[in-house]
C-alpha cells in the first residue's frame, strides 16, 4: 500500500497517511468536512482543504499546533485551554472522547460553531503517536436553529394570536395568545379543522380565504367574527399570508389574529360620544332659540329618546284631573300618540308618583319586577296591548322655582337598557329644557301683556278720536268768530295746531293697532307721484318754515300704482323727522328718481345722526334713538308704520347715517304694485 501526503504548504516532505488507493485519498482531500492529524505534541502533520477553510489560513506542518490561532469556547461560551478541548484530552489520555460542540473565534473576529470528533492514533507497538480529528462546521445550522428559536419565541410571546393551517384547513400550529383568545389549548386544537373557530353563517369566508391563499395572495386586515371554545362570538382582524416550502410551492397559510373587540367598542363609544355631544349641542341651540312650548317639548323628547336609546319616550305635564289622578300627555317620540291615548292618560300611581312629586329620577332594569309595579286598579300593571315596557327611566323636569313642570318617561322592551350615563344625559337636557320652558312661559306672558296693551291702545285711540274731533271743530268755530286783532285768536290757532298733532298721534296709534291685527287698510290707484311730492313740499314748507325743503325730481309726470295716501304718510313722516332731528341745520333735501322700474325717494337731513349700533332698531315699534334732547317729542312709532306701508307695497325702507353729521332715509317701491 502506498502513502501520499494529504497536503503540503512548502517544499519539505509532508508526513503521509496510509490509504488503500488513490481513490480514498481523493475522497478525503475533497471531503467538505475538515480533517487533520497531529502528533502527540499537538503539531499538525496533515490536513485537507476543508481544514484550511475552517482555520482561515494554511498552517505550517510540524510548526503550527492543531488549534492554530483560535480561541476556543464551549457552546455555552466558556473559554477553554487547549488541554481542555476534546483533542487536548485525546492527546493527554490516549482515549477517544465523545463528539463535542464548540465555538471557535478567529483573530479577525469571525466565529464558527463546530462538532469535534478526535480519535487517538497508535503505532504497531500500541504507543500513542498523535490524533486524527474531523471537524464539522455547523454554523449555518446553528444560525438557522437560532432564527427558528427566535421566531418561535416571538410567535409564542406575541400578544396577537398566530395560527397556521394547511390547504385543507387543518390547524398545524397554535401559539399562547391564540389559546388565551379562543380558549383552546394546543393539544385540543392541533389537527382540528379551522371551521371550529368560525360561526356557521360565515363558513363561506373560509372558502374565499383558501382560494386567495392558493392563488398566492395575501389578505390584509380582514375584519370578521369568530367564536371561542365557550361559543362566544368575538370581533377580530385577520392578516393571512401563504406558507411556501423549499420549492416555493404554497402549502398552507399563516394567520395573525387580532382581537379588535375593545377597539371596536372604543370606536363605538367615541362615535356615540360625538353623536351625543352633537345632539346636546344641537338641542341646546334649538331650544334656547325656541319660544313655542310645544316645539320645545317635542324637540327635547325626540333628543332624549335618541340619547338614551329608548324605543319610545314621552313628556307628561304635571297636571291632574279633579280626582288628582291623570297626567296630560304633551309630546311623544318613537310611537304614535294613539298608542297612549287608547289606554287613557297615566294615573297617579306608585310608579309615576316619585317623578311628579319631585322625589328624583327613577331608573329600573325591569319595571315589572319593581315592588311599586302593579299595585293600582284597574289594570294592576300594563293594560293589554300597551307599549311593552321593561326597562324604565323617568326624569322630573323642574322650573326655575323648583316646581315640577312635568316628567320625561322612557321605555324599552328589553331589560337593563338604561344606565347611569343615560340618566345623567337626560338630566342635562331636562335642565336646559326647564330654562327654555321658563323663557317660553315668560315670552307668552309678555306676548299676552302686549296683546292687552295693543287692545288698550286701540280702544283708547278710538275713544279719544271722537272728543278730539269735536274739540277741533269747536276751536275752529271760535277762531273764525274772533276778530283778527284779538289775542285770543292767536291762542285759538295755537290750540288748533296742538289738536292737529294730537289727531296725527291718535291716527298713528290706530295704525299701529291695525298693523298688529293685520287690518291696516290700503287703496291702490294710479296717480302722478311727481305731482304728489311737489304738493307735499309746498304744504310741509308752510308748516316748517325753519328749514328750506329742497326738491330734486325727474322732469314730467310719473304714474305709479300705489296707495297715494299711505305714500304721502311715509313722505310726511320722513320729512317731519328730518326737520325735528336737525335743529341746528337749515335745509332738508328730498330727492326722487327711477331705478330698474322702481320709484325711489330719499330724504336727507344734516342733523344729529344715528349711532351705528342703533341703525337696525330705528324701525322697531316704540323705539326712539337714545341721547335725544328732551324737547324732541314722539312715541317711536312713525318709522315702524312707514316700514309696514313700504313692505305692503313690496318695497323696502332703509337708512344711512353718520353720527353727528346727519341721516338719509330711503324707500323704494315698484312702479306697478300688484
Amino acid at each position: 500500500m502506498g502513502e501520499e501526503p494529504l497536503s503540503a504548504s512548502n517544499s519539505k516532505p509532508v508526513p503521509k497517511l496510509t490509504f488503500n488507493n488513490s481513490t480514498d485519498w481523493d475522497l478525503l482531500e475533497n471531503l467538505p468536512v475538515a480533517v487533520y492529524t497531529c502528533d502527540k505534541e499537538g503539531y499538525i502533520t496533515s490536513f485537507n482543504k476543508a481544514a484550511v477553510t475552517l482555520w482561515g489560513k494554511t498552517p505550517h506542518i510540524n510548526k503550527d499546533k492543531w488549534y492554530v490561532n483560535w480561541e476556543i469556547f464551549t457552546s455555552d461560551g466558556i473559554l477553554l485551554t487547549p488541554d481542555e478541548t476534546p483533542t487536548g484530552k485525546v492527546l493527554k489520555y490516549g482515549k477517544a472522547v465523545k463528539q463535542q460542540e464548540m465555538l471557535i473565534k478567529r483573530p479577525n473576529g469571525s466565529v464558527s460553531y463546530i462538532l469535534s470528533n478526535p480519535k487517538p492514533r497508535f503505532n504497531e507497538n500500541g504507543e500513542l503517536t498523535g490524533a486524527a480529528n474531523t471537524l464539522i462546521d455547523i454554523t449555518e445550522q446553528k444560525n438557522t436553529e437560532s432564527k427558528q428559536w427566535m421566531l418561535a419565541s416571538i410567535i409564542e410571546s406575541s400578544e396577537d394570536a398566530i395560527v397556521s393551517k394547511n390547504l385543507d384547513g387543518v390547524i398545524t400550529s397554535w401559539n399562547g395568545a391564540a389559546q388565551r383568545l379562543f380558549g383552546y389549548t394546543e393539544d385540543e386544537i392541533i389537527g382540528k379543522h379551522i371551521t371550529v373557530l368560525i360561526p356557521e353563517d360565515r363558513y363561506n369566508e373560509e372558502e374565499m380565504i383558501i382560494n386567495k391563499i392558493r392563488a398566492n395572495e395575501r389578505i390584509e386586515h380582514f375584519e370578521t367574527i369568530r367564536k371561542t371554545k365557550s361559543g362566544e362570538e368575538i370581533q377580530i382582524s385577520l392578516t393571512i399570508s401563504p406558507i411556501r416550502n423549499n420549492s416555493n410551492k404554497v402549502i398552507g397559510a399563516s394567520k395573525i389574529i387580532r382581537d379588535i373587540g375593545r377597539q371596536k367598542k372604543s370606536e363605538e363609544r367615541l362615535q356615540q360620544y360625538a353623536e351625543r355631544l352633537e345632539i346636546l349641542n344641537s338641542i341646546g341651540q334649538v331650544i334656547s332659540a325656541e319660544l313655542d312650548i310645544q316645539n320645545i317639548l317635542q324637540k327635547v323628547t325626540d333628543a332624549t329618546t335618541q340619547l338614551c336609546g329608548a324605543q319610545f319616550g314621552a313628556f307628561f305635564h304635571n297636571q291632574v284631573n279633579e280626582q288628582g289622578e291623570s297626567y296630560m300627555l304633551f309630546t311623544l317620540s318613537g310611537a304614535p300618540r294613539e298608542a297612549f291615548e287608547k289606554f287613557g292618560m297615566p294615573r297617579n300611581t306608585a310608579v309615576f308618583h316619585p317623578t311628579f312629586s319631585g322625589e328624583g329620577t327613577v331608573r329600573v332594569d325591569d319595571i315589572t319586577k319593581d315592588p311599586r309595579y302593579g299595585k293600582n286598579a284597574p289594570h294592576f300593571g300594563q293594560p293589554k296591548g300597551h307599549l311593552p315596557v321593561v326597562s324604565y327611566l323617568a326624569v322630573p323636569v323642574r322650573g326655575k322655582s323648583g316646581e315640577v313642570i312635568g316628567g320625561l318617561f322612557f321605555g324599552h322592551e328589553q331589560p337593563a337598557r338604561f344606565t347611569r350615563e343615560h340618566e345623567q344625559l337626560v338630566l342635562a337636557v331636562a335642565a336646559q329644557a326647564a330654562v327654555a320652558l321658563d323663557n317660553a312661559k315668560l315670552y307668552e306672558n309678555i306676548k299676552e301683556l302686549n296683546e292687552k296693551k295693543d287692545e288698550f291702545i286701540g280702544l283708547a285711540s278710538h275713544e279719544l278720536k271722537t272728543p278730539v274731533t269735536s274739540l277741533k271743530g269747536y276751536l275752529q268755530i271760535i277762531a273764525r268768530n274772533l276778530p283778527p286783532d284779538d289775542k285770543s285768536k292767536v291762542l285759538a290757532n295755537r290750540a288748533l295746531e296742538q289738536v292737529g298733532k294730537l289727531t296725527t298721534l291718535i291716527s298713528d296709534l290706530l295704525d299701529v293697532t291695525k298693523i298688529q291685527t293685520g287690518k291696516l287698510p290700503f287703496t291702490y290707484t294710479d296717480f302722478d307721484v311727481i305731482k304728489l311730492l311737489t304738493e307735499l313740499r309746498e304744504i310741509l314748507q308752510q308748516t316748517g318754515p325753519s328749514h328750506q325743503l329742497l326738491l330734486n325730481l325727474p322732469a314730467g309726470e310719473l304714474i305709479i300704482h300705489a296707495d297715494s295716501q299711505r305714500i304721502e304718510q311715509v313722505v310726511i313722516n320722513l320729512v317731519t323727522n328730518a326737520v325735528k332731528y336737525s335743529p341746528k341745520a337749515d335745509k332738508v333735501i328730498i330727492e326722487a328718481l327711477v331705478i330698474n322700474n322702481k320709484f325711489k325717494v330719499s330724504v336727507q337731513d344734516f342733523g344729529i345722526g344715528i349711532q351705528p349700533d342703533q341703525l337696525d332698531r330705528v324701525f322697531s315699534r316704540f323705539y326712539r334713538v337714545e341721547n335725544l334732547a328732551s324737547h324732541m317729542s314722539g312715541l317711536g312709532i312713525g318709522l315702524y308704520i312707514c316700514q309696514e306701508i313700504v313692505n305692503r307695497h313690496q318695497g323696502r325702507l332703509w337708512v344711512e347715517s353718520t353720527y353727528g353729521e346727519g341721516s338719509t332715509f330711503h324707500f323704494e317701491i315698484p312702479i306697478n304694485t300688484n
